[in-house]
């Protein structure tokens, strides 16, 4: 029940929430990427800020890769992980990711821009964007299961 107010609360409140900030970040083969012009054609997408050293960052990525494929042809979502690895530690993340195997676009946070224009203080922490690129849910921090209230959200938006 809970859940489900939540949720109203969250659709009703759907054009009060903001876009995401232009930051200027990189991908993992060192193109850039201007934040407010990240899109899905219409469809939502989550932004997951990660770090190769987060414990349960990495336990929530590997839960929503083993189920990925299935959120995607369900409602088209893209996941976006965005990893707030320091400059000296930024080596680490590809062959995270690529040991991982997760499909998830990357992009590379090292001076923590985006992190702090979204004031987020402590990672994981998980925002959903609708099809416009408006912010619709925002999370932080992670325990076992969790991704299943953010694929509620997604559909919700895809309904």
């Amino acid at each position: 029940m809970r859940k489900l107010i939540v949720l109203a609360l969250l659709m009703a409140g759907l054009s009060s929430y903001a876009q995401l900030p232009a930051v200027t970040l990189k991908t993992m083969d060192g193109k850039t990427v201007s934040t407010d012009t990240l899109s899905n054609n219409g469809k939502p997408i989550i932004i997951d800020f990660f770090a190769t050293w987060c414990k349960p960052c990495n336990r929530e990525l590997n839960a929503i890769h083993e189920v990925y494929e299935d959120w995607v042809e369900e409602t088209g979502v893209k996941l976006i992980a965005v990893s707030i690895d320091q400059a000296q530690n930024i080596n680490k993340v590809k062959p995270m990711v690529d040991g991982y195997g997760w499909e998830y676009d990357v992009l590379l946070d090292p001076n923590s821009d985006l992190r702090r224009a979204l004031g987020i203080q402590m990672i994981p922490y998980t925002l959903v964007l609708d099809g416009t690129g408006k912010i619709v849910y925002r999370h932080n921090g992670y325990t076992d299961g969790e991704e299943q209230e953010l694929i509620e959200v997604v559909k919700k938006l895809t309904e």
